[in-house]
């Protein structure tokens, strides 16, 4: 009978021991905040300089962690963004990059993101984000663009992928059937962006895309017809995506374009589209092309 009592008060403190487990498992998963890793290099549109911004709002208002990495020494440094390996622990990894040429190690831990099939983020220049000279073992990453995230693949080439002149700007209206889509909650049309509109029709985006906005070229310094500059889709490895065109320095202080990018962070993420915390103070300067 003792023995007996014994084993109850055992099972009984083991099975305590379970249910309390239990829970802390599901409360650590509960409180775990998303991580998004922002990788930034791109000459020209101060990257790493806006989306430091909106990874503090992300962080201050809604409840994510985030990670910026930047070219090293400056972001017209083409061969290095230490930390990479950040995003082994990224729930979304978002890239603004231009014309980079990374060792064969970083472009790993690149590669290793894509294989997980986790969701990606593209702003601008991303489309042509690496430029290996022809015969380089690395040379396949010049189609980043097309095979991560529908857009062309690189600048010009077959795909004729190029813009309006820099002189001339882009207004910007929702594409009509897609005027419920979550990422557009709230994003008020049309709206008049700085940035030059992009030339990615045809072919682009990729098959299977939905497109989200349209541009038109204002005052294009040669003919021009309208482009996408906002497309959601599953990229070549099965992964969610969402790119826009867009990035201009003087596009992130438009409202309508800041709330863009959170709803679609957090739609990325398989988040609710959160409540607008409102509009943020982002001023930061046009450095030109390299």
């Amino acid at each position: 009978m003792h023995v007996s009592k014994r084993c109850f008060s055992i099972a009984l403190l083991f099975g305590v021991f379970l249910l309390l487990n239990a829970s802390f498992a599901q409360s650590s998963k509960k409180d775990k905040k998303p991580l998004v890793v922002f990788v930034t290099g791109d000459h020209e549109y101060s990257g790493e300089e806006t989306l430091p911004l909106i990874a503090a709002e992300l962080e201050k208002n809604y409840g994510m962690r985030t990670i910026v990495l930047k070219a090293y020494p400056g972001p017209n440094s083409e061969n290095d963004i230490p930390g990479l390996e950040a995003l082994q622990d990224a729930d979304l990894a978002v890239f603004y990059l231009r014309w980079r040429q990374l060792p064969k190690e970083q472009l790993a831990h690149i590669d290793a993101y894509l294989k997980t099939k986790k969701p990606l983020m593209g702003f601008r220049t991303t489309t042509h984000a690496f430029n290996y000279p022809k015969g380089s073992e690395n040379e396949k990453w010049n189609a980043f663009g097309e095979f991560a995230l529908n857009s062309p693949p690189g600048w010009g080439g077959a795909a004729k992928h190029t813009h309006y002149g820099h002189t001339s700007s882009t207004d910007v209206t929702a594409i009509p059937n897609q005027a419920k889509n979550p990422i557009l909650t709230g994003v008020t049309t049309p709206f008049h962006a700085r940035s030059w509109l992009y030339r990615v029709l045809p072919d682009y985006p990729t098959k299977g895309s939905t497109l989200l906005l349209m541009g038109k070229a204002v005052d294009p310094e040669h003919e021009a017809i309208e482009n996408p500059v906002a497309w959601t889709g599953t990229n070549s490895f099965g992964a969610k995506i969402f790119m826009t065109t867009l990035g201009h320095p003087d596009d992130f202080k438009i409202e309508s374009f800041q709330r863009l990018v959170v709803n679609a962070i957090h739609w990325e993420l398989g988040l609710k589209i959160p409540k607008w915390k409102g509009k943020m103070d982002i001023n930061v300067q046009y450095r030109e092309a390299k």
